[in-house]
């Protein structure tokens, strides 16, 4: 049976994605850490947080956006939660689950941090590429992105619901 193998071009864009990402990745770390003591996990959810109407989320279901383990999720979130950052309760429709809420101190750390997150992002991502680069980045990363959902790892698929 042969080997499954990528050719050159495949295997150079594989690397670089990796390459790009992990730059990027470090480099948006630093700045969240220098500007608001922030892992790049707890950015995210301050961010999902901050952008849900309610302010609101389930525990569960941050964990699925994020694409992280629920226990580490639950790590992160007691971190935040003694910073004041959020709250944590049980939620109203589930006994059985945690919803978070981003407290006013929340919502002031993630102003403090996003104006310096989007000029890495900015700098580092976007300014070597032209608008319609950018568009047709966003075109190619969309579908693999789905597709990469459409079987989730464990950590990003949606709970079961317990019948």
């Amino acid at each position: 049976m042969p080997q499954p193998s990528l050719d050159p071009v495949q295997l150079g864009a594989y690397f670089d994605l990796i390459e790009v990402t992990s730059l990027l990745r470090h480099a948006v770390e630093q700045q969240l850490r220098e500007a608001g003591e922030l892992s790049y996990v707890q950015f995210q959810l301050l961010a999902r947080l901050g952008d849900s109407p309610s302010g609101s989320h389930r525990m569960t279901d941050l964990a699925d956006g994020v694409v992280y383990s629920r226990s580490g999720l639950t790590y992160q979130a007691s971190l935040l939660e003694k910073a004041g950052l959020v709250t944590r309760a049980p939620s109203p429709d589930d006994e059985r689950s945690t919803t978070v809420t981003i407290t006013d101190a929340g919502r002031e750390r993630l102003a403090r941090v996003l104006p310096g997150h989007v000029e890495v992002v900015a700098g580092l991502l976007f300014e070597p590429l032209s608008p319609a680069d950018v568009e047709t980045l966003a075109g190619l990363l969309a579908p693999v992105r789905d597709h990469m959902r459409s079987t989730p790892p464990r950590s990003a698929a949606p709970r079961r619901a317990k019948g």
